[in-house]
């Protein structure tokens, strides 16, 4: 089968950062989905895992971690699909990615695609939407009763684009989202934020809205940069929840006065380690599928690449790099195993 890999990890922008593949058709294990993808997204996972370093793969290894594709066979024991079915999934970081013809998926991890928007519209959604859902209503806590005021630090990207609507469609809470740009500051309000504050000023502009505390805080990036201000501004007993990494120590001593609950969010955790309970992000998937049928729950795809190549993939992973992306860049991928 066709894909699109890499050998060595290299800059985006070198000649050879990724390479066209022939690779063995995957055959399904007892579990697994066999899936022609049709359209994939790019996260910052896949920029983070390509990232220079002096490791060389002994046979191409596929990224891509977000795909809409057709089930085309499944394992002796698939019980939650059939071929022909359109499903949508964010895969496992542990398995080969979605930028390939054919790829394989436990059907624990995937759902039935929503029938409202197209491949591509559907592609942008599902690692942010579960890396959302799992922040915000499982380690966070939210509810559809809860109150009071949720900040997203990083509203306009991928995660806090469907992290803005999820909070205002499922909770009663009033949603504050971070961005400095005109453009950012339009996309936020756009996707139901009740407020839009610059990240660069941040309590200077929170406390001219009159907002001094926070019940939670969701960071989707540069938490080492916000951890100050985020300690400062929670609540007591409050909750901070962050998905990004940090190249510095979190200085937990902070939040221990206030007896705040601090958590990371990974969404690969359940399908890396195979917990009991991998069949929540199945659930969960169809659960914003039906979201987005009814009309709850919009695409947050900004972009589409009308092609996958060696070259395309790689612009698009300098163009996530580069961190102003608004929403989400999705590849076209209907015509790729032609």
């Amino acid at each position: 089968m066709k894909a699109i890999a890499l050998t060595h990890y290299l800059p985006s922008d070198h000649p050879h950062c990724f390479i066209e593949a022939q690779l063995p058709t995957p055959t399904p294990g007892p579990r697994d989905l066999l899936v022609r993808v049709n359209a994939t997204s790019i996260n910052p996972v896949d920029t983070k895992v390509r990232s220079p370093k002096a490791k060389v793969e002994a046979t191409p290894r596929v990224l891509g971690w977000d795909a809409v594709g057709e089930v085309v066979a499944v394992g002796h024991e698939v019980t939650l699909f059939k071929a022909g079915d359109r499903v949508w999934y964010a895969g496992d970081i542990s398995r080969p990615g979605s930028n390939s013809a054919l790829q394989l998926v436990d059907e624990r991890i995937a759902a039935i695609a929503p029938t409202s928007l197209s491949d591509v519209e559907a592609a942008a959604l599902p690692l942010t939407a579960i890396t959302a859902w799992e922040a915000l209503f499982e380690r966070i806590g939210l509810t559809p009763e809860s109150e009071g005021r949720l900040l997203i630090i990083g509203g306009a990207g991928g995660v806090g684009s469907i992290a803005i609507q999820l909070a205002r469609q499922l909770t009663r809470m009033e949603v504050i989202a971070t961005a400095s740009r005109p453009e950012t500051r339009k996309w936020c309000l756009e996707m139901g934020a009740h407020r839009v504050v610059s990240h660069h000023n941040l309590q200077a502009e929170l406390a001219a809205l009159g907002i001094s505390q926070l019940d939670a805080i969701f960071c989707t990036n540069a938490t080492e940069q916000h951890w100050a201000a985020m300690a400062s501004l929670i609540r007591p007993l409050g909750h901070i929840c962050t998905i990004a990494e940090s190249s510095e120590p979190w200085d937990l001593g902070l939040l221990k006065p206030k007896s705040v609950t601090f958590s990371q969010e990974f969404m690969f955790t359940r399908s890396l380690f195979q917990t009991p309970d991998m069949i929540e992000q199945h659930r969960l998937l169809g659960r914003v599928a039906a979201l987005v049928d009814e009309g709850v729950l919009k695409s947050t795809l900004t972009k589409t690449v009308p092609a996958l190549t060696a070259a395309s993939l790689a612009s698009a992973h300098a163009e996530v790099e580069a961190g102003r992306m608004v929403g989400k860049l999705v590849i076209d991928m209907s015509r790729f195993a032609d």
